[in-house]
């Protein structure tokens, strides 16, 4: 349904089992709702695929930003997460 592009800091961190937090996403494209499967890449392409707890819409507002500051950007308190570690599966 869409893809989140992330940077290096992240990659690393999802290869250690972490979940995916929107400070390490620098680009979102594609249509996607809360709960879409989308693929996640890095510089060096899909390193994993999996749901995510926000719309393209809402994933464009936040990422690059703190998970502290979700709900002063989009007005509800959300997830934590842009994709829970639960939710992610390693591609590579």
């Amino acid at each position: 349904m869409g893809e989140i592009v992330i940077d290096k800091g992240a990659a690393t961190a999802l290869t250690k089992g972490n979940s995916l937090l929107p400070a390490g996403a620098v680009e979102v494209t594609g249509n996607f709702e809360r709960g879409d499967l989308v693929i996640v890449k890095s510089a060096d392409g899909e390193i994993a695929r999996g749901l995510s707890a926000y719309s393209t819409e809402d994933a464009r507002k936040i990422i690059g930003k703190k998970s502290s500051e979700i709900e002063k950007i989009l007005g509800f308190s959300g997830r934590d997460e842009l994709i829970h570690r639960d939710d992610l599966v390693l591609t590579i």
